[in-house]
């Protein structure tokens, strides 16, 4: 590995998004316009709000890096390019750190903006400190952006690669804590949860929204969820010389 060469693959990365306006509004209008929709939803309800809106400034940077990220790769892998950047010295994990540190670079935009929504517009309110969210934020960011260049791999067109985000972003999402307290579900559905990644950093939200100071349990979910970024990053690794060829 070489950080030179990562530092060039996040610098090629950031470059394309940025001539990417339609990428670029997914990432930082789309988040707040729901958020905003969100609060008037729960119109007079501002304890609710604060709840579920908190957990959704999680979800929503992993949904949309699993959908950029997912998308990106497997243009790469079906244009060529892919082929041609692993034909000189590069290091596959040079490729998917450098995926990885772009969009989570990205992550700290969209969260930054949301969050200034959120707090400073739509009044949200959380006993913990905004900083420990914004971290939480971009740790799930990157594991999104680590699970979409993952399924990439098993995807031969675009279409097939989005057709990955039902099966699953929609059952995190019930099984995250999101619709549901998970304390109260099915014996079985608690113990698939468990090996759900997305409710890890519902949880370490959801002591933030309780807590003024981040706690062991807080700690803990976010070095799970940065374990499932990092095992799915090097699984996506192991996909790339196959693929490639």
């Amino acid at each position: 590995m070489s950080p030179r060469l990562t530092w060039w693959t996040v610098r090629r990365v950031l470059t394309q998004l940025r001539h990417d306006r339609r990428t670029i509004a997914l990432i930082l209008v789309v988040p707040s316009v729901l958020l905003t929709l969100l609060r008037y939803v729960f119109d007079g309800r501002p304890d609710i709000f604060d709840q579920i809106g908190l957990l959704l400034l999680g979800i929503f940077p992993f949904t949309s890096m699993f959908l950029i990220t997912s998308v990106a790769m497997l243009r790469e892998r079906t244009t060529g390019t892919l082929e041609r950047l692993l034909s000189m010295p590069l290091h596959k994990l040079d490729l998917l750190l450098g995926y990885g540190i772009a969009f989570a670079l990205v992550a700290m935009v969209q969260a930054a903006v949301a969050a200034t929504v959120a707090y400073g517009f739509l009044g949200l309110q959380t006993q913990g400190a905004i900083g420990v969210v914004l971290l939480i934020v971009v740790a799930t960011a990157v594991l999104g952006s680590s699970t979409g260049l993952f399924t990439s791999a098993f995807a031969r067109t675009e279409f097939q690669a989005l057709q990955f985000a039902p099966s699953i972003i929609i059952p995190q999402l019930l099984l995250c804590g999101l619709i549901w307290p998970r304390e109260e579900m099915a014996g079985p559905l608690r113990a698939v949860s468990d090996v759900v990644p997305l409710r890890y950093a519902a949880e370490a939200l959801g002591e933030v929204g309780t807590y003024p100071l981040p706690t062991t349990l807080l700690w803990r979910d976010l070095a799970v969820v940065l374990a499932f970024g990092l095992v799915l990053l090097a699984l996506g690794a192991v996909t790339l010389r196959r693929k490639a060829r």
